[in-house]
Protein backbone atom coordinates (compact mmCIF):
# COMPACT_ATOMS: atom_id res chain seq x y z
CA UNK A 1 0.00 0.00 0.00
CA UNK A 2 1.03 3.18 -0.57
CA UNK A 3 0.94 6.76 1.36
CA UNK A 4 -2.07 7.75 -1.14
CA UNK A 5 -4.07 4.42 -1.03
CA UNK A 6 -3.32 4.89 2.94
CA UNK A 7 -4.80 8.52 2.76
CA UNK A 8 -7.56 7.48 0.95
CA UNK A 9 -8.29 4.68 3.47
CA UNK A 10 -8.16 6.75 6.35
CA UNK A 11 -10.41 9.33 4.51
CA UNK A 12 -12.88 6.67 4.24
CA UNK A 13 -13.04 5.30 7.40
CA UNK A 14 -13.27 8.91 9.13
CA UNK A 15 -16.48 9.45 6.90
CA UNK A 16 -17.84 6.03 7.90
CA UNK A 17 -17.16 6.90 11.49
CA UNK A 18 -18.74 10.25 10.62
CA UNK A 19 -21.84 9.12 8.64
CA UNK A 20 -22.34 6.61 11.70
CA UNK A 21 -22.75 9.29 13.83
CA UNK A 22 -24.88 11.55 11.71
CA UNK A 23 -27.66 8.22 11.32
CA UNK A 24 -27.29 7.38 15.10
CA UNK A 25 -28.83 10.91 16.42
CA UNK A 26 -29.60 8.87 19.93
CA UNK A 27 -25.75 8.45 20.61
CA UNK A 28 -25.79 11.94 23.01
CA UNK A 29 -22.32 13.61 22.85
CA UNK A 30 -22.18 13.33 26.99
CA UNK A 31 -22.03 10.00 26.47
CA UNK A 32 -19.98 9.69 23.81
CA UNK A 33 -17.47 11.87 26.14
CA UNK A 34 -18.13 9.91 29.30
CA UNK A 35 -17.10 6.43 27.63
CA UNK A 36 -14.47 7.35 24.64
CA UNK A 37 -13.14 10.90 25.71
CA UNK A 38 -14.51 12.45 22.67
CA UNK A 39 -17.78 13.91 20.82
CA UNK A 40 -19.16 15.27 17.64
CA UNK A 41 -17.49 18.51 18.96
CA UNK A 42 -14.15 17.29 19.06
CA UNK A 43 -14.58 15.98 15.76
CA UNK A 44 -15.61 19.28 14.50
CA UNK A 45 -12.65 20.69 16.44
CA UNK A 46 -9.97 18.67 14.80
CA UNK A 47 -11.62 19.06 11.82
CA UNK A 48 -11.00 22.80 12.28
CA UNK A 49 -6.92 22.15 13.78
CA UNK A 50 -6.40 20.26 10.43
CA UNK A 51 -8.07 22.70 8.02
CA UNK A 52 -5.79 25.59 9.95
CA UNK A 53 -2.85 23.71 9.49
CA UNK A 54 -3.14 23.26 5.69
CA UNK A 55 -4.04 27.28 5.50
CA UNK A 56 -7.62 26.75 4.87
CA UNK A 57 -10.12 29.49 5.88
CA UNK A 58 -13.01 27.96 7.62
CA UNK A 59 -14.78 28.58 10.90
CA UNK A 60 -15.86 26.07 14.06
CA UNK A 61 -19.44 26.56 12.98
CA UNK A 62 -18.28 25.37 9.50
CA UNK A 63 -16.28 22.52 10.82
CA UNK A 64 -19.29 21.37 13.08
CA UNK A 65 -21.71 21.44 10.12
CA UNK A 66 -18.92 18.93 8.10
CA UNK A 67 -19.19 16.05 11.41
CA UNK A 68 -23.11 17.02 12.34
CA UNK A 69 -24.28 16.94 8.49
CA UNK A 70 -26.37 20.27 9.55
CA UNK A 71 -26.01 23.33 11.41
CA UNK A 72 -25.01 22.33 15.26
CA UNK A 73 -28.25 24.41 16.83
CA UNK A 74 -30.58 22.48 14.40
CA UNK A 75 -29.20 19.15 15.57
CA UNK A 76 -29.51 20.45 19.13
CA UNK A 77 -32.85 21.09 18.92
CA UNK A 78 -34.12 18.15 17.28
CA UNK A 79 -31.83 15.58 18.55
CA UNK A 80 -29.85 16.52 21.82
CA UNK A 81 -31.55 15.23 25.30
CA UNK A 82 -31.06 17.24 28.86
CA UNK A 83 -27.73 15.62 30.27
CA UNK A 84 -28.81 13.81 33.51
CA UNK A 85 -27.82 14.24 36.79
CA UNK A 86 -25.60 10.66 36.20
CA UNK A 87 -24.11 11.87 33.29
CA UNK A 88 -22.95 15.68 34.32
CA UNK A 89 -21.32 13.68 37.19
CA UNK A 90 -19.27 11.20 35.94
CA UNK A 91 -18.64 14.11 33.48
CA UNK A 92 -17.30 15.87 36.12
CA UNK A 93 -15.45 12.48 37.97
CA UNK A 94 -13.72 12.28 34.75
CA UNK A 95 -12.63 16.15 34.44
CA UNK A 96 -11.25 15.63 37.95
CA UNK A 97 -8.92 12.55 37.56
Amino acid sequence: MDKNEEIELQAAVFQRLVDHLRKETELQNIDLMNLTGFCRNCLGKWYLEAAEERGLDIDYDTAREKIYGMKYEEWKQRYQKPASAEQLEQMNQKKRS
